[in-house]
């Protein structure tokens, strides 16, 4: 490899990038001024997020498959808002279901198929149409940033310098510092294994990073895109999202935004409503510009927000943040909309992170559903399924039942969740975690203001309880969550005039007298201005 073909891959900034177009950060980003329509698509209901391995066997063969998710979409949402009987779910996010060799398939093969262990085309246009005749929107993971080093491509890259594939990919020599690391200290450049030369990897040797400053990448992916957009496909959840272009200077950031405004406008030509929800695992300032191309974010330091607050007791400013980190937002893009979650595959899940405790994981939920933007949910957090590191145990089998049963995968033999909890036995549970995400979830549904992106903290006077406004239309609702293992009495004076209601407890012991109301421990309240008395 020459000096001058190794700077011309290594180089990007140097680089010049004809298909995008570069903008400038802060409200010159914002969706009027880019031409992108309003994410319509999405709405505020709550997605539920699918490791598809794990969820649901149609075939017997231990391996959850897109067939299993057809047949159970009952349980998430049956398409009939007053059964009572489902999780009235609005979305489902897939996670990776394109061929690869890991289990976790974030390390594609073919961008263009199903693994076969997951099923066919067919099984996926399947799901497609009957999730669409029940009402419910599915995304799918896209993972773009990099391909698996079994891929054709990468094979025939490695082995021929000359081949057009080479340049698919980030290559150096001997000559660059390879001691380089990624933003979490990791090693990023790896020996080519069929090969002279380096290639860059952000993730691992098995994941190399395509080169987006090719131009017949970002055509290639723009494909990818279109292709799953017409197999049925709503949107997609983007797999790091911020990783596009190397380095995160301001130049690496705005050729990753300039990306995914190309991406976006690209998808829109196949559907105007397509949803596009990113992976920006970062601080707010960082995440905020990419709310110029994309619709949602994941909100992960809220989430942490939630998680600490309710296992210490006292409110770590839930509110106060959210209220922020959405003006910020909407700085960028009017029409954002945050995408708050408690926990994901990545991390230790919400009844690990709180000892165990079912109040907890309950009053976790009420605080998520009850703040604006698009909730997701991780399989199994609404049973409270538990999990810590490494990653497959994250990941474990849905429980379905206490022990085997129709549909129970086994792919992976559970460490957290060996039969304590399932959905069988909470079904039969009127007071179980389930139906208390079941509520909750319609309760959102019910109540236009808890799915507006208006939110107004209230200072309630104690510090065990985190409380904010919500308002639409000709709603207003105060909410209040007591984090505490006590009762809270609070003076209610966030009324202007007149008397006011309950609207909703999780608790059956709210005492309510003139002027005050008791909380009791690890309970949620929501009132409203009675303007009829």
């Amino acid at each position: 490899m020459t000096r001058n073909k190794r700077l011309r891959r290594l180089s990007t900034a140097m680089l010049t990038v004809p298909m995008l177009t570069m903008f400038a950060s802060g409200a010159m980003a914002e969706q009027e001024m880019n031409g992108h329509k309003p994410p319509v698509s999405s709405g505020s209901g709550v997605f539920y997020e699918i490791y598809i391995n794990s969820f649901y066997d149609s075939n017997g063969d231990g391996h959850g498959d897109l067939k299993g998710i057809t047949q159970k979409l009952d349980y998430l949402n049956d398409g009939k808002p007053h059964s009572g009987k489902d999780l009235q779910v609005s979305g489902l996010w897939l996670m990776p279901l394109n061929p690869s060799p890991s289990y976790h398939k974030y390390d594609v093969t073919d961008y263009y198929q199903v693994d076969s262990q997951y099923g066919s085309l067919n099984d996926f246009r399947a799901l497609m149409k009957e999730a669409h005749r029940k009402g419910v929107k599915v995304i799918m993971d896209l993972v773009i940033n990099h391909s698996s080093s079994e891929h054709p491509w990468f094979k025939e890259a490695s082995a021929n310098p000359q081949s057009k594939y080479h340049d698919y990919y980030v290559w150096a020599d001997e000559n660059t510092d390879l001691e380089e690391k990624g933003s979490w200290g990791q090693q990023v450049w790896h020996k080519n294994p069929n090969g002279e030369g380096y290639f860059y990897g952000t993730f691992w040797s098995g994941m190399p990073d395509l080169n987006f400053d090719n131009p017949e990448v970002r055509k290639e992916m723009i494909k990818v895109g279109k292709y799953w957009l017409q197999q049925g496909a709503d949107g997609f959840r983007l797999d790091a999202a911020m990783h596009i272009f190397r380095g995160q200077t301001k130049d690496g950031a705005d050729k990753n935004i300039a990306w995914w405004n190309e991406f976006r406008s690209e998808m829109e030509k196949v559907n105007p409503n397509v949803y596009l929800a990113g992976e920006v695992w970062d601080k707010p300032e960082t995440i905020a510009p990419y709310y110029g191309p994309l619709h949602s974010l994941f909100n992960f330091d809220l989430g942490g927000t939630i998680l600490n607050s309710v296992k210490n007791g006292r409110d770590q400013g839930i509110a106060a943040f959210a209220e922020k980190t959405l003006q910020l937002y909407k700085s960028y893009n009017k029409a954002a909309l945050d995408a708050p979650f408690l926990s994901n595959h990545d991390q230790t899940r919400v009844m690990s992170e709180l000892g165990g405790d079912v109040r907890k994981a309950k009053l976790a939920a009420s605080i998520l559903l009850t703040l604006p933007g698009q909730p997701f949910l991780y399989y199994g957090e609404e049973i409270g399924m538990k999990g810590e590191k490494p990653d497959e145990y994250l990941r474990e089998p849905m429980r379905w039942y206490k022990g085997d049963g129709p549909g129970q995968t086994t792919w992976e033999k559970p460490k957290y969740n060996t039969g304590e909890v399932s959905v069988d036995a909470q079904l039969k549970n009127d007071d179980s975690l389930l139906e208390s995400y079941r509520t909750l979830i319609r309760l959102r549904e019910e109540h236009e203001a808890l799915r507006s992106d208006s939110l107004q903290p209230i200072q309630a006077g104690s510090a065990s309880v985190t409380a904010f406004k919500r308002t639409s239309g000709k709603e207003t609702l105060y909410v209040y969550h007591n984090l505490s293992g006590e009762p809270v009495t609070l003076q209610m004076k966030d009324f202007d005039k007149g008397k006011w209601k309950v609207v909703f407890s999780t608790s059956k012991n709210v005492k309510v007298k003139k002027g005050t109301v008791t909380i009791p421990a690890y309970s949620s309240l929501i009132t409203e201005e009675d303007r009829k008395s």
